[in-house]
């Protein structure tokens, strides 16, 4: 029998150390939310692959979906010779996103391809080059895509110098002291000291922070962008990498503002696990490229479209985004009862089922316990439950489980986790 020992033995020799992992333990078999590594070892998945499984493991019409595919063709590229389930999936999409403005959409194959076109698409339109993003944010590895995240280590460091003409503001987080009229006030004393509004092609903004620790954008900051945006003929890009399909309690997570998005970045669980991603955006500014200048050759994978039909189609019969909701509540409840028995959980925040825990010492928001975070997640795998941590200053649970989980295995998991953040706060304290 192979191990976790001889297979991480392979992985440190044979695979850079840049390229992180969360746990070593390795994956055999997965279905729905759950996970069985290479010793026969089960765990619950409440990462689902950093929200790409939204659909669980293994959904049984998204497999039946790429194997019918698949004995069709497996690649023609679509820019040769198109295909039906590319164009099938995007008119499904522009019916989908926010807003009632004629849509049009094109796929690729990355979350931070999906960017790059974004930023493209936006130039080409508007004839300008500035960029605005926001501090925490996570739009990708490529240059472009690190040049908008807003957070250094480890996805910046060494990396620059960044492509030019990118501008950061505060993102609002109350917890921290940055209000929205904070946030407000910087974009207005950024157009007046670095950059003029009629230079800025786009404006680019997570409705929910992922990486940068799962905070939500309130409503009306969101609403007060758009408005900008209108003001100034800036595009306002929507990415919802991470909070799309369900995630938050709606398709998209912009949809709980009042605002339709000039473009919408959607990647992850759009396809429930294979390799699919995409720009949906109003018809004249994704028309404003000459042929040629989008595209891929892997971009749109016909397994990939075809997975995505059938994620849209389990997403509506099985109302998917109802029981984001419901985990959201289930995950809300526990949280409070261990807050209220620990004072190690400065702040709980959910939307539907894009949920976290912010980590700190004797509930002092400015006392993150980076140390803490990283062992809670640490113990969990070896109890048996599969954790992300994120955040800028890494002490960040995030909660992302398979929007097709039970309620009595999200509680079973759960219950895990609370017995060790229990046992480990007073261990870590006393380190300390």
């Amino acid at each position: 029998m192979t191990t976790n020992k001889e297979l991480l033995a392979i992985r440190e020799a044979e695979t850079p150390r840049g390229l992180g992992t969360q746990t070593t333990v390795f994956s055999d078999k997965a279905r729905n939310a759950e996970i069985w590594d290479v010793e026969g070892n089960r765990y619950v998945d409440l990462a689902a692959g950093i929200a790409v499984t939204n659909t669980g493991h293994n959904h049984p019409r998204v497999v039946a979906a790429v194997a019918a595919q698949l004995e069709r063709f497996s690649h023609t590229c679509f820019q040769v010779t198109p295909y039906d389930v590319y164009v099938r999936l995007a008119a499904r999409l522009n019916r989908l996103a926010p807003g009632p403005t004629p849509k049009k959409t094109l796929f690729l194959t990355t979350g931070a391809e999906a960017v790059e076109n974004a930023i493209k698409i936006s130039r080409r339109y508007t004839g300008r080059s500035a960029v605005i993003a926001f501090s925490g944010a996570f739009h990708g590895r490529t240059m472009m895509g690190m040049a908008l995240t807003g957070k250094v280590v480890p996805y910046k460091v060494g990396f620059g110098p960044f492509p030019a003409e990118v501008f950061h503001i505060p993102f609002p987080i109350d917890y921290h002291g940055v209000s929205m009229q904070g946030s407000l006030a910087a974009l207005d004393k950024l157009f007046k000291s670095d950059v003029e509004p009629s230079r800025v092609a786009a404006m680019i903004i997570e409705p929910v922070q992922g990486e940068g620790g799962f905070y939500p954008a309130p409503p009306a900051f969101i609403e007060i962008l758009r408005k900008v945006c209108d003001e100034h003929g800036i595009v306002m890009v929507v990415d919802e990498i991470q909070t799309g399909f369900g995630r938050t309690g709606k398709m998209f997570a912009v949809e709980h503002a009042d605002v339709e998005p000039d473009l919408v970045t959607v990647a992850k669980s759009l396809a429930g696990g294979f390799p699919l991603s995409g720009v949906i955006g109003k018809a004249d500014i994704m028309d404003s490229v000459e042929p040629g200048g989008l595209g891929g050759t892997y971009a749109g994978s016909p397994l990939g479209c075809a997975a995505g039909l059938a994620v849209l189609d389990v997403i509506e019969d099985e109302r998917l985004c109802d029981k984001a909701n419901a985990i959201g509540e289930q995950i809300r409840s526990w949280a409070e009862q261990l807050k209220a028995d620990t004072s190690c959980i400065g702040d709980i925040r959910i939307t539907g089922a894009m949920c976290a825990i912010e980590i700190v010492a004797d509930n002092d928001a400015d006392r993150p316990d980076a140390d803490l975070t990283k062992a809670i997640a640490a113990e969990a795998t070896k109890q048996g439950v599969i954790l992300l941590t994120c955040g800028v200053r890494g002490n960040v649970i995030r909660f992302l489980p398979a929007l097709t989980i039970g309620e009595a295995l999200l509680g079973e998991a759960l219950g895990i986790v609370g017995k060790v953040v229990r046992d480990l706060a007073g261990v870590i304290r006393k380190a300390s």
